[in-house]
């Protein structure tokens, strides 16, 4: 299996990627970090980021999920964000990256269990803000920035999918995969 990640920063259009992708017959692994930040929040944490422990709920939902995405039988199968990213999140929001985290950057390295060239959502020049994010549009371009620095350190290549129609990204995601 073919596993490929779609990334970029928040409100970027992943997710209206993801969806088209979806419905063209393509498997797709929900990103993680959005969940555990709507289950905290309903469990009155009004802001689940400023807390260590988040991103290691973020890595044990993203494995169970990787885990459970692994027994489909299909060829192609696009992940809504991974590992890097929560490490990328780390850095961002100024954590050191957990033993959890450490251990999964590690071991997705070592089985690569991920392909090399990795979908990278350019942003569309604004972000709309959620009640999961709350990231203003400079602040989205830092963490862009550390996207693409922790995607390089951990030996991945950006395709750079760039803004346009829907229909535009996921043509450009279907020529980037096949090449």
């Amino acid at each position: 299996m073919k596993r490929f990640i779609l990334t970029g920063t928040p409100g970027s259009g992943k997710t209206s990627i993801l969806r088209q992708l979806e419905i063209d017959g393509f498997s797709v692994v929900e990103e993680a970090a959005s969940d555990v930040i709507a289950l905290q929040q309903a469990q009155g944490v009004a802001e689940p980021w400023t807390h260590p422990s988040f991103l290691d709920a973020i890595v044990a939902l993203q494995l169970r999920r990787q885990l459970r995405a692994a027994l489909e039988p299909v060829k192609v199968q696009f992940h809504d964000r991974t590992v890097v990213c929560t490490a990328a999140l780390a850095d961002y929001l100024g954590f050191p990256p957990s033993d959890l985290l450490r251990q999964e950057l590690e071991r997705v390295r070592i089985e690569e269990v991920f392909q090399r060239k990795v979908l990278f959502v350019r942003n569309l020049g604004f972000v709309a803000p959620t009640e999961a994010r709350r990231i203003t549009y400079e602040e989205s371009l830092r963490f862009e920035a550390i996207h693409e620095r922790t995607y390089h350190r951990c030996g991945y290549e950006l395709i750079f999918i760039e803004p346009g129609t829907v229909i535009e990204r996921v043509a450009a995601i279907l020529r980037a995969i096949r090449s």
